[in-house]
């Protein structure tokens, strides 16, 4: 069984979420701006509009421009 989250996160330019695990399957949606997703050598850019799925390793998100993003998460029980 999964439980939905949805979070609003807004970023400052040059600022991040630092490395974490992810806590089940999840996607950003660029709202604002533009970010950057880090996974390991991994690196993939979202401007608005971009729907980024999270991969299932320690991951982090940097904020290029000021940014915001929807982040959903369906949370293992």
């Amino acid at each position: 069984e999964h439980v939905l989250r949805q979070t609003l996160i807004a970023l400052r330019a040059g600022s991040n979420l630092d490395e974490h695990e992810n806590p089940g399957e999840a996607t950003v949606q660029v709202l604002h701006g533009r970010v950057t997703l880090v996974a390991g050598d991994n690196r993939w850019n979202g401007s608005p509009g971009d729907l980024m799925t999270i991969p299932d390793s320690r991951h982090a998100l940097e904020a290029v421009e000021d940014s915001a993003v929807l982040l959903t998460v369906a949370m293992r029980n």
